[in-house]
């Protein structure tokens, strides 16, 4: 088979992978699953994909439709050929405004193509909570919805026409036929006249459709995605007389890749909703009083009706997004009602909020009543987007596993399905997570297990049994739009019906008779706990680090990641992760693979060092250490401190590059080097030395290489203290300014301006003994080196520091690993002091913020000169929400305007844009936002960025000037001060 696949890959334009390294990352979704797959294909044309379907075919293997792999019931989890369209079938093709419709490729992702319709005021409805990742294929094979499904249904209501390969390779072209269209079909010997003839045998039969309509979900369950969609077929023409034309796009929606692969698709658009939205966010003290209020909430006609539960809202506390997005929860609610309404006015939005929450008070429902309008709903509808990945972040080895998360019924039987729900769990001594859609009778319901033991897997299994018989009972969907998959396709004869079940065998052998796409999923499903992501009985994780992970160990950390994919998102979507996944879209560079390479070897590697690989270095290696991840992500996966944690273990291992050392230790060499600057200067920066020094250290011969100042901030400041001693009073406001490496020895103008605008506001600024920051050393894995630092630095400025005299900072990498790195890397003895010091530790912006906010300093003290900004922020700044004192420091002279730049991660990442290797990733990383919004700004607007690093790369790729915002404030003072 390896020769075959080595002429495969030759033959196709577009890539096939079958290195270890590349079908690990492919091994698992979002789900619970995880196998190895023969290989990972990533076609460019639909050429292409028929050599893959003839290979297949021909070689008695599969092919395993995937997109943005967020499945969470193991859909693109198979031991077959993972076939990517993500990164080259994603184009819009054609979009009509008058007939509202668009014609897109599978890769196409939904917040994207809403992007591009909005101008046109239209979009595609559906939205899945992963909407700024999934793609339209991938919608397509799942039946995806979400919140707003009460107003938009699901995705295949808007499936208009479908092109695909069938298992043949023939291209067909699926959609709405009349009676005679449908009759014509059936004509012919090709495999698309045996589909339709096949069909019309099956639903022609009048036992059929009693079984049909006798088995499969109730018709109020719109939410019903319960095997290959034939009662759904049925309901169309010429089955049902009076129903919609026939059109086999209903049956390949919610079919997982099974039937055909889709090249194209054609959707219906709405008109963008209503100009006037208001959220309705309910508090109750129950589970049980949100389920009974949701039925008075559904009565005003909402766009959507979420509910959040108490275990979320817990989750939310240690992570540092979503606990600004829980800005409006009051108390401790056991549940809430996130509940929606767009009219055409604000007036009516009111009037409908003011009679719900009259309606609900009347029946002792609820506690609170907040509405929030424009920017806040983003935020809450965040916090109820991160709900999947929040659930990761429960420390150890227990989980909120998706096993019933699924389930849908109608939506008046939705409080008494929860309580008999409930009353099960109960039984077995657990408890579950409940959110999402109680406004379409669905919640997904998450109960806590541990899968490396034996008794989670068996209780795994066992749950699912008696749930499935619950939801039988009611006459519901197992599955509501996350698919059958793997995780329920064992199910679905109990779900249906042995009759039914055997008509959906019959229809997958009619459509792939070989087996050629994704077998094992909706039918012929392999035992839903085989294949699991966490074996029973799996060894513990015993490797010392340096680094401490709070209440866990490190592969623990690793496993919070559970595979949603947020950082898949693109440069459109906002945020900072994942820089290298936006610049590039292999899926190799996103925080999930490094999370999945990580787990794989953490668990399964029998070397004494399980970190001495060569397929995780390469993995992590475009890692930037943004921290974006530690933010954004709403699992917690900070991947900037495991590769951290990985380069020193592997280091051990294998030694420390030249090029390390150097960056690690560029305090020292640039401390030697202030001794004569100039002669510094010259190798660093002169063309000839410049060059030889580049290559002997690896940096990239383009990039240039920043000058040491005259003099170092801390010699600077000894003089200006004897001078300020001798001539002034030392005012009873103090605070210790961190003299980090690189405004000491770089930026050191920028230093002294810092230190001149705090003395203009009245503070007596004070530079204490302390070591280098070891953001450096951190940045490279020297962690051993790093803790020393952190240790000796926590020693000598923890007696100084307080909320009376607080230590503050310039550049944000350094200020900064205070209160990120710092309470991690100390010993035991010292990790109270490192705690207590990390809460007094503020960047400049922040200090200078929070003083304004007291009315400490004075709109006086500045010109009113008209200046305008465009301020880009350091990553590492966005990570800790820390981004909105700099805007409100730069707003606040009184001409002064801000406006962010849209951007995430610059691309230098502090040494990573130096390396020659990284060099032309980290300029394509800037060209995504910050390059091209800098050179359409006029000469005269102000280029602001906190971070050395950024202001170095806009330098190098715009060749504007950018300036800290303390320089830029020290500018505005008044010169009659």
């Amino acid at each position: 088979m390896e020769e075959k696949l080595k002429a495969l890959a030759a033959s196709v334009e577009g890539d096939l992978y079958t290195d270890d390294t590349t079908r690990i990352l492919y091994a698992t979704d979002a789900s619970a699953y995880s196998e190895m797959p023969l290989a990972v294909a990533i076609p460019l044309t639909i050429a292409d994909l028929k050599q893959l379907i003839d290979f297949a075919g021909q070689e008695g293997t599969s092919l395993i439709p995937r997109t943005a792999g967020t499945s969470l019931a193991g859909q693109v989890v198979g031991n077959g050929i993972v076939v990517d369209v993500s990164k080259h079938f994603n184009k819009i093709l054609e979009i009509n405004s008058e007939e509202r419709w668009v014609r897109v490729q599978p890769g196409v992702v939904r917040d994207e193509l809403n992007a591009s319709l909005k101008r046109l005021g239209l979009f595609f409805g559906p939205e899945t909570s992963t909407a700024n990742r999934a793609m339209i294929g991938g919608m397509v094979g799942n039946n995806s919805c979400g919140s707003n499904s009460i107003v938009y249904k699901s995705t295949r209501e808007h499936t208009l026409e479908i092109n695909a390969l069938l298992s043949d390779g023939s291209e067909v072209v699926f959609k709405p036929l009349t009676f005679d269209e449908f009759i014509a079909k059936c004509e012919g010997t090709t495999l698309e006249a045996a589909l339709y003839r096949s069909i019309r045998t099956q639903l022609g039969d009048y036992q059929n459709q009693l079984e049909i309509r006798k088995e499969f979900p109730k018709k109020s369950v719109e939410r019903r995605n319960t095997g290959y969609a034939i009662d759904i077929l049925l309901e169309s023409s010429p089955f049902t007389a009076g129903g919609e034309d026939f059109n086999f796009c209903k049956l390949i929606a919610g079919s997982e890749g099974t039937l055909a692969f889709i090249t194209e698709i054609k959707l219906n658009l709405e008109p963008l909703p209503p100009g006037h939205a208001g959220l309705l966010c309910v508090h109750f003290n129950t589970l049980e009083e949100a389920l009974r209020a949701n039925m008075v909430a559904l009565k005003y006609k909402p766009n959507a009706v979420e509910l959040i539960d108490h275990y979320i809202l817990e989750c939310t506390r240690d992570n540092i997004e979503q606990r600004e997005n829980s800005f409006f929860v009051q108390g401790e609610p056991d549940a809430l009602l996130v509940i929606e309404y767009t009219r055409d006015t604000h007036a009516e939005v009111l009037e409908i909020v003011t009679h719900v929450e009259a309606e609900m008070r009347s029946l002792s429902l609820g506690y609170y009543f907040p509405v929030l309008y424009g920017s806040d709903m983003k935020k809450v509808w965040s916090l109820r987007k991160a709900g999947l990945g929040l659930l990761s972040n429960l420390p150890g080895d227990e989980k909120a596993v998706p096993v019933i998360e699924d389930t849908a019924v109608d939506v008046e039987d939705l409080p008494a399905y929860i309580r008999d729900f409930n009353e099960i769990l109960n039984k077995h001594g657990l408890f579950s997570v409940h959110y999402a859609h109680a406004g379409s009778g669905e919640l997904h319901l998450r109960p806590i297990l541990n899968l490396k033991s034996a008794e989670g897997n068996a209780m795994f299994r066992l749950i699912a049994e008696e749930i499935a018989t619950l939801v039988k009972k009611y006459k519901g969907s197992l599955s509501g739009e996350h698919g059958d998959g793997r995780l329920r396709g064992e199910f679905i004869e109990q779900m249906i019906g042995p009759k039914n079940y055997a008509l959906l065998k019959d229809l997958k052998n009619t459509w792939d008779p070989k087996g050629i796409f994704n077998p094992g999923k909706i039918v012929d499903t392999p035992p839903m706990d085989t294949m699991l992501r966490y074996e029973a009985g799996q060894k513990s994780f015993t490797t010392k680090t340096i680094f401490r992970y709070a209440g866990q160990n490190m592969l623990q950390h690793v496993e919070q990641c559970n595979g949603s994919g947020d950082c898949r998102k693109s440069h459109l979507a906002g945020g900072t992760m994942c820089p290298s996944y936006m610049a590039t879209h292999n899926e190799k560079d996103t925080t999930r693979a490094r999370a999945n390479i990580l787990r794989n070897f953490l668990t399964h590697s029998d070397q004494v060092n399980k970190f001495d690989h060569e397929e995780i270095k390469e993995v992590l290696d475009l890692c930037l250490s943004c921290k974006g991840c530690k933010s954004e992500c709403p699992s917690n996966v900070d991947m900037a401190k495991l590769k951290a944690e990985f380069l020193q273990h592997y280091q051990d291992a294998n030694g420390v590059s030249l090029r390390a050392r150097l960056i690690a230790n560029f305090s020292t060499i640039a401390g030697f080097g202030s001794v004569m600057p100039s002669l510094y200067n010259l190798m660093m920066t002169g063309s000839v030395f410049s060059s030889l020094t580049k290559r002997i250290a690896g940096f990239a011969p383009k990039r240039s290489i920043p000058a040491l100042y005259h003099t170092t901030l801390r010699n600077w400041f000894l003089k200006h203290q004897q001078r300020r001693q001798n001539s002034a009073e030392k005012s009873p406001k103090k605070v210790y300014l961190f003299c980090d490496e690189f405004t000491n020895y770089q930026d050191t103008e920028i230093g002294i301006k810092a230190i001149l605008l705090l003395e203009s506001f009245g503070y007596d600024v004070l530079i204490p003994k302390h070591l280098e920051s070891g953001r450096a050393s951190l940045s490279k894995g020297l962690l051993r080196k790093a803790k020393k630092i952190a240790q000796h630095n926590v020693w000598c400025l923890s007696p100084l520091i307080n909320e009376e005299s607080p230590l503050i900072g310039i550049e944000p990498s350094a200020i900064l690993t205070f209160r990120d790195e710092y309470p991690d890397l100390v010993d035991e003895e010292q990790l109270e002091a490192a705690k207590k010091l990390s809460s007094n530790v503020f960047l400049i912006d922040e200090f200078l913020a929070a003083e304004i906010r007291k009315g400490n300093i004075s709109k006086s003290r500045f010109n009113n000169e008209r200046k305008q900004i465009k301020l880009h922020g350091h990553c590492q700044q966005k990570a800790f929400n820390a981004l909105g004192a700099t805007e409100q420091i730069l707003s606040f002279p009184e001409n002064y305007t801000v406006q962010t730049i849209p951007s995430g991660c610059c691309g230098m990442a502090g040494s990573f844009g130096y390396e020659k290797e990284h060099y032309d990733l980290s300029m394509q990383i800037g060209e995504l936002v910050l390059f091209p919004d800098i050179r359409k700004q006029k000469e005269e607007v102000i280029i602001a960025a906190p971070g050395t690093s950024c202001r170095h790369q806009i330098k190098d790729g715009t060749t504007k000037k950018a300036y800290h915002p303390v320089e830029i404030l020290y500018n505005a003072l008044s010169k009659n001060q």
